[in-house]
């Protein structure tokens, strides 16, 4: 039954990508600005930052409706200045000229942290490359990427676009419909949990998944630790950090270690007192999981369920000191709450050994920070470290899927590379929606030398 209940779902979307498959780049550029004006749209950003609160009970209203026109805004104007129809790309010195095609249907796994913002995002990018999309979004979550799918479908119509071409599994989605959906699409692009991402992986369909967040961001001595705060601040307290890109743990040098702790409290945040660590311990993990009564919840929540002080709850985040890492240490992996772990090390070289660490326990591959005006310390960060991502002097949850200020592509899924068992190092783009065909002419020859080529590896290796 689960089988036959999926398949007619991926059918429509087969039908609606056969009449979609050949349109002309304006007409696919006209179905993802549809797309994103149904979520754009300031009463429907609302809506759906008011249900994806209710429905989850994760972040907050205000956040979510900033996400959601932002994230929307920037992939818009990411796709309108890139061709994806046609010929994409021409190297007569090469002799090739590359075609791009669609790849069919696309069966979306989305999260719960971001239950309307991710699949539009996604379907911005499918419709981009000509193709249908069907979403398995997470069960909690039904009900608001329904809305989300709903309002997609109803922009399509008005265009005089398939509607089908955006859809939704119904509910309630169990596990065997989303392995279903994957089998029978030609792509999966899983984000959320890394349970997700394996079965994606395992599916038997060509897959993209991401990788866990866990964000070590280094304060050197060199920082303006003011605006470094205020960066920090606003990044970690951000939909009440349900961003796998929030800062989760920073790492400061001890010359600037005192003083960045009072900027940072200047700028909202709360250094626990050891008891308090202890009762933030015992209240965010239930049986070595995190709460979900404690998951990104505004600061007087959070501070109430763990027994914090008045101070605390009128806080907008909470620092919590920590020596060690590992998986006796909760506080050095994602807690995806207004809870930033902090580490006092002796100097630069110390903070990258702390921040490679902390990723090697949690978030390889991901993404890690750095305030600093000395730019050699942040090719040293690059070079040092296996990340994807290394953001310079930034409000990290805001640069990571691209920002208006740097050359990252707005996106809400983000690869992780090997290191994060990703078959991508870069952000989710347009490009990975689509399939490429190289027409090849000849070229003048351009055979190489032997001798030349090999001329100093042979003197190098002598005789023999």
């Amino acid at each position: 039954m689960t089988e036959t209940r999926v398949a007619r779902v991926v059918e429509r979307a087969r039908l609606a990508q056969l009449q979609f498959k050949d349109a002309d780049q304006a007409t696919a550029d006209l179905a993802v600005t549809a797309a994103a004006w149904s979520l754009y749209r300031p009463e429907h950003a609302r809506e759906l930052a008011e249900m994806a609160v209710s429905d989850t009970g994760i972040g907050n209203i205000p956040d979510k409706i900033i996400k959601k026109q932002r994230k929307t805004l920037g992939t818009l104007r990411d796709l309108l200045r890139v061709a994806s129809v046609g010929i994409i790309e021409d190297c007569p010195g090469r002799g090739l000229v590359k075609y791009a095609k669609p790849v069919g249907v696309v069966a979306a796994i989305t999260p719960s942290t971001n239950p309307a913002a991710t699949p539009v995002n996604n379907a911005m990018m499918a419709l981009k490359g000509r193709n249908a999309i069907i979403f398995a979004p997470s069960p909690s979550a039904h009900r608001t990427t329904a809305r989300a799918v709903e309002l997609m479908q109803l922009e399509l119509g008005r265009n005089g676009l398939p509607p089908d071409l955006v859809q939704v599994l119904p509910a309630p989605v169990s596990k065997a419909d989303t392995d279903s959906l994957m089998r029978l699409a030609d792509l999966v692009v899983a984000t959320g949990s890394q349970d997700n991402v394996r079965r994606a992986y395992s599916s038997g369909t060509p897959a993209i998944g991401v990788g866990a967040g866990n964000v070590p961001v280094i304060i050197d001595e060199t920082a303006d630790l003011v605006q470094a705060a205020a960066r920090i601040c606003l990044s970690k307290t951000f939909d009440n950090a349900s961003s796998c890109s929030s800062e989760n743990a920073l790492v400061i040098v001890d010359s600037v270690y005192d003083r960045a702790i009072q900027v940072l409290r200047q700028s909202g945040g709360y250094l626990a007192t050891p008891i308090e660590r202890d009762r933030i311990l015992g209240a965010l993990w239930v049986t070595g999981a995190l709460n979900r009564s404690l998951v990104a919840k505004d600061a007087d929540v959070f501070a109430r369920g763990c027994g914090l002080s008045d101070e605390a709850a009128a806080s907008r985040f909470i620092m919590v000191e920590e020596t060690g890492i590992g998986p006796a240490f909760p506080l050095s992996g994602e807690k995806l709450s207004l809870v930033l772990t902090i580490y006092r090390v002796p100097d630069f070289d110390h903070a990258i050994a702390t921040a490679r660490a902390i990723l090697d326990h949690q978030g390889r591959g991901h993404s890690c920070g750095l305030h600093s005006t000395n730019p050699a310390r942040a090719r040293q960060l690059a070079e040092s470290l296996d990340v994807v991502r290394v953001l310079v002097n930034q409000a990290h949850a805001f640069g990571n899927g691209g920002g208006f200020d740097n050359g990252l592509n707005f996106t809400l899924s983000m690869g992780c590379g090997t290191w994060g068992g990703n078959s991508i190092s870069e952000n989710l783009s347009y490009r990975h929606f689509l399939n490429i065909t190289h027409l090849v002419t000849t070229i003048p020859p351009d055979e190489p030398d032997a001798d030349a080529l090999f001329a100093a590896y042979l003197a190098r290796r002598g005789s023999g």
